[in-house]
């Protein structure tokens, strides 16, 4: 099961290097740095922040990124121990620098998903839906920058996903019992 799931990892990188253009590879550059070390997703953080009615949806997206990090980044990553494919195949131009830490699952992806499940289940669409694209762009532009494989970022995104909604669960929970 985990040959044909690499496999297929492969084939899908192995199509999605076959897009790269010089245009296609500067925007999704850009894209990813917007996911680096939760960049987007914090300067969005801080406008809830300074909106008093949504600084509750900036608090469930600070603890579901805690929680998103200590299960993908603290535990996940360490225990699969999965190597990127950016060290795995040395046969083409690597956009970015290598990062240094594994593979699986996707933090940027994670991330990501961790604030389109707060956003899905505490604002409208018109929040949640131009948080969707960026977020499936970030997540894309992994693949496309070789620097996870198709189901590394899968995972991350239903992680990502998990834990937003477990923080919006958490926090719902501590305000009725506490406040």
């Amino acid at each position: 099961m985990l040959k044909r799931l690499q496999r297929i990892d492969e084939i899908v990188l192995e199509r999605i290097v076959k897009m790269h253009s010089p245009s296609r590879n500067k925007m999704m550059i850009g894209i990813t740095f917007l996911g680096n070390v939760g960049l987007v997703w914090f300067m969005i953080c801080l406008l809830f922040f300074i909106l008093h009615k949504f600084r509750s949806v900036g608090v469930n997206i600070v603890i579901g990124m805690i929680i998103t990090y200590v299960m993908g980044e603290g535990i996940i990553k360490h225990a699969v121990g999965r190597a990127r494919p950016c060290h795995r195949f040395d046969d083409g131009e690597q956009l970015i620098n290598k990062p240094r830490y594994y593979s699986f699952p996707s933090g940027h992806s994670a991330a990501s998903f961790c604030v389109v499940a707060v956003v899905t289940v505490k604002c409208s669409a018109l929040v949640w839906c131009p948080v969707l694209v960026l977020a499936v762009l970030i997540a894309f532009s992994r693949v496309y920058l070789r620097v996870h494989y198709l189901s590394d970022v899968i995972v991350g995104m239903l992680l990502g996903f998990i834990c937003g909604l477990s923080s919006v669960a958490l926090h719902s929970y501590l305000l009725n019992k506490f406040f």
